[in-house]
């Protein structure tokens, strides 16, 4: 059986990019075809010994930095088409915005794991929002819009073409269902629960976030609310907001920036809770959090409405504000929460139980 394994882009490294890398160690020849790489990403699978093909997107100048804006051009729709799936039994794309956009031959299977469709496309006020574009927010929705709204024909269409779609959760596939008008089945993610297992959890001292720092994941909620009850906050992650942040924060704010795995696990471990302030259409940290042994401070909208389980192993705030939040965190109380309890859930969404669906899946396609 021949394999090939789709991405929009390996430039981050978030549960998307995850899932791509597990799905490769499910099927280790299937080649991983994407737009655009970074270093990190070529020096990794480099030493995977991943077969990784490139689009004519890599050679384009600072591919990385401007990869959401060449989308506006077209360059993805052209790059995710003209990848060449011959002699291929099986495609799995994994898509947030153009990954499923590839063409297969009607003799291929392609099965589209759709993280969430494109928000630039259907929602697009807010895919801008952590650009410096955004300070021209009504000039570029004039100037974006009909490239945009071309696309999302062209994205629709394009979603007509896999054989199946798979939502990775119940939010996501509500919004397949309203705008490519087709029906999805839902294959959860997982977390790793092995190396967070290790750790063991520990009483801390800190607060802990986990996420891309731009402005739409409302990080300067956490930054204000824990600064104005004098708690401790460490933030790992990277991004172009991080200067507005670190200008709004005090010295019980910590940023980390990138943080390996195995040091990541050991904060996680380390905390008294993990806050998340985005919404998510899933959402892997909270599952992280939980699988060491931790509980979940979360905006209550989203994907961790389905992981998260409140009063057990964590609780949400419903109104995305600096008050709502700080007025969960004059009440929380750690030692409510079971270690056991939250392991329990988070293994509930392992590596085995998605590795087993989409092997079932495979070969249902495969008998077709």
């Amino acid at each position: 059986m021949k394999m090939a394994l789709v991405c929009d882009d390996l430039i981050q490294y978030g549960g998307q990019e995850k899932l791509v890398l597990f799905l490769h160690e499910i099927f280790p020849d299937a080649p991983i075809h994407t737009s655009v790489v970074s270093r990190r990403w070529k020096d990794l699978c480099k030493k995977e010994n991943i077969d990784l093909k490139t689009s004519f997107m890599q050679y384009l100048p600072l591919a990385e930095k401007l990869n959401r804006f060449y989308s506006v051009f077209f360059m993805h729709v052209i790059a995710f088409q003209n990848f060449d799936f011959s002699g291929c039994d099986v495609v799995i794309s994994v898509s947030s915005r153009y990954a499923h956009m590839v063409i297969t031959k009607p003799e291929t299977k392609h099965l589209a794991y759709i993280n969430s469709p494109g928000r630039m496309f259907w929602e697009k006020s807010g895919y801008f929002e952590d650009e410096k574009v955004s300070r021209f927010k009504k000039l570029a929705d004039l100037i974006l819009s009909f490239p945009i709204s071309f696309i999302k024909a062209i994205d629709y269409v394009s979603a007509q073409r896999p054989d199946i779609l798979i939502a990775n959760s119940k939010v996501p596939a509500k919004r397949i269902e309203k705008y490519y008008r087709r029906k999805c089945i839902v294959i959860y993610p997982f977390v790793d629960t092995a190396l967070l297992d290790e750790t063991g959890a520990k009483k801390g001292d800190y607060f802990l976030l986990i996420t891309r720092l731009v402005p739409w994941k409302k990080v300067d909620l956490a930054v204000t609310a824990c600064k104005n009850l004098g708690l401790k906050l460490k933030i790992i992650g990277e991004g172009p907001d991080i200067s507005r942040l670190k200008h709004m924060a005090n010295k019980n704010i910590e940023f980390l920036g990138f943080v390996p795995e195995k040091e990541k696990a050991k904060y996680l471990s380390g905390c008294i809770a993990l806050i998340q302030t985005q919404y998510e259409d899933f959402g892997i940290v909270p599952l992280e959090a939980m699988a060491s042994g931790k509980s979940v401070i979360a905006y209550g909208g989203g994907g961790v409405t389905e992981t998260v389980l409140p009063g057990i192993t964590g609780e949400f705030f419903y109104e995305q504000s600096t008050e709502s939040l700080m007025n969960l965190l004059k009440t929380f109380n750690p030692e409510k929460y079971s270690p056991l309890e939250c392991k329990i859930r988070a293994r509930k969404f392992n590596k085995n139980t998605f590795k087993q669906n989409i092997l079932s899946l495979v070969s249902t396609y495969l008998q077709d």
